[in-house]
């Protein structure tokens, strides 16, 4: 079966990520991860993680991708060590020195996506190095993946949604150069991102829009990939949910052979609302050509269907609480997404404070509220606007 993997940049996100179907998780520590400006994760939260994975039959992979530098490489053994004897199930690791030093000592190693893996004889060397698994770079076409396939008997893990990267995967100095943070141990600056000016000209973007497999996750299913990696460690515990909810039940459906067109189109619209850029299947199917990137008129929206998070559910009253992440009132139409529930349509009649009074209106981020509601729902369910009024 092909696992789903998900990001997380601490505690809350993993748990968010296994409760709405990840098989495994990848996450950061403090040190040697490529996302320094997320939380990430001291060796006691590592250590906790694993226990809740492992509880549940799901595996958590540690990132040590950074390009290391001699400074870099200072206590690296230890640290590795310590992962070993804490349980995680792989390090995703990107430089040789740190892959030798981790098959040394017996831990399983993925070839994160930094060493721009495209071909199967980088595969056929890495492979005798010791490395169990390979992160494709995200510029493998179709073609890449079925020729690797053929040739090599290894683990695939590929990208299937998320953003990408403008340069070659893992190749990017622009951070660099442009403001002395290094993009290859931690410190990218996006610069991908940014607008430039261009004289009299129109100011211009040359960033990647971000990926989305929708379309072809049956596909790579049948071709033999063996994990479907979403990016998006500093992502927000909401599109975390989302996104594995919806890759969830795409591969589910697949398996049992019920996943329509009308299916497709909801996840691909789910998809799409939750992040700020639009979403495409990128070097997948085709060369990416000017409809896969911004240049001009670039325009990102920050939709506010989040609406909040379930704390918990009073059965005997039937009413949920949870903390408001975004403005709603009485009479509007929302949906309640969680773990182990179909999506759940619901009009808000009545809302009460903290104090049990009643009130029209959520417009206090974080505050505690209270709905009625018939339903039983696990904590971090959530709830958002309604997506499509077919009512």
């Amino acid at each position: 079966m092909t696992e789903l993997l998900a990001p997380a940049g601490d505690l809350e996100r993993l748990k968010i990520a296994l409760l709405y179907g990840a098989d495994a998780v990848y996450i950061g520590g403090r040190d040697y991860s490529l996302r320094a400006n997320a939380k990430n994760f001291s060796l006691e939260d590592i250590e906790e993680a694993c226990s809740l994975a492992h509880s549940l039959n799901k595996k958590v992979y540690v990132t040590v991708n950074i390009v290391f530098h001699d400074d870099n490489l200072i206590n690296l053994d230890e640290y590795l060590i310590k992962l070993k004897n804490i349980g995680v199930d792989a390090v995703i690791i990107s430089d040789i020195v740190a892959v030798k030093m981790a098959t040394k000592i017996g831990l399983d190693v993925i070839l994160s996506t930094q060493a721009s893996i495209l071909n199967y004889e980088a595969i056929n060397f890495w492979k005798s190095l010791g490395v169990k698994r390979f992160v494709l770079g995200r510029e493998a076409s179709r073609e890449d993946i079925i020729r690797i396939k053929k040739e090599c008997s290894v683990e695939l893990e590929c990208f299937i949604h998320g953003a990408m990267c403008t340069s070659i995967s893992g190749k990017c100095v622009l951070s660099n150069y442009t403001t002395n943070r290094d993009s290859n141990r931690g410190g990218c600056a996006q610069i991908c991102r940014w607008i430039f000016k261009n004289g009299d000209k129109e100011p211009f973007t040359f960033m990647s829009k971000d990926l989305n497999m929708v379309d072809y996750i049956e596909d790579m299913m049948s071709i033999g990939i063996d994990s479907f990696k979403v990016e998006g460690r500093m992502r927000s515990i909401y599109y975390i949910a989302t996104v594995i909810q919806c890759y969830r039940n795409i591969m589910d459906k697949i398996n049992n052979k019920t996943l329509s067109e009308s299916d497709k189109n909801y996840y691909r619209i789910i998809l799409n609302r939750v992040a700020n850029r639009d979403t495409i299947p990128q070097f997948y199917n085709k060369f990416p050509g000017v409809q896969e990137s911004y240049f001009n008129d670039r325009l990102e929206v920050s939709n506010q269907d989040f609406l909040g998070i379930v704390l918990d559910y009073d059965k005997d009253n039937k009413m949920i609480s949870l903390e408001q992440r975004n403005y709603f009132k009485k009479g509007d139409k929302v949906e309640f997404i969680g773990p182990n529930i179909e999506t759940i349509s619901y009009t808000i009649n009545e809302i009460y404070d903290e104090d049990g009074n009643l009130i029209d209106v959520a417009r206090h981020p974080k505050m505690i509220i209270k709905i009625p509601f018939s339903h039983e729902l696990e904590k971090y369910s959530m709830m958002r606007l309604k997506i499509f009024d077919n009512e």
